[in-house]
């Protein structure tokens, strides 16, 4: 079962309502980085971070790139993307995700 808040933007943030308010919170700090990463630029070390404390939250894989396929159809941002140019950035650079759909 998932939950979903509604954001300014008009789309809403895949959750689950079994989660915790603390999982909740760490799934959107997440959400919120993506965000960042898409439309100003997030460093690399602070997207890292809050991606491990995602994958604490939301440990199966499967999972991951449900919440991931969700979120990127309500507003056209990947995680994954993030996560792969994060991957390819050096400590402490900041990184900005093109998006040519939004």
């Amino acid at each position: 079962m998932k939950g979903v808040i509604s954001m300014q933007d008009n789309y809403s943030y895949p959750l689950d309502e079994t989660w915790s308010q603390e999982d909740i919170v760490t799934v959107i700090d997440l959400y919120n980085a993506v965000e960042k990463a898409y439309e100003s630029g997030v460093k690399r070390d602070e997207f890292l971070q809050k991606y491990r404390s995602f994958q604490q939250v939301v440990p199966m894989k499967m999972e991951q790139k449900r919440l991931d396929k969700e979120f990127e159809s309500e507003s056209g941002y990947s995680i994954y993307q993030v996560f792969k140019q994060c991957q390819k950035a050096k400590n402490s650079e900041k990184v900005r995700v093109r998006n040519e759909r939004r």
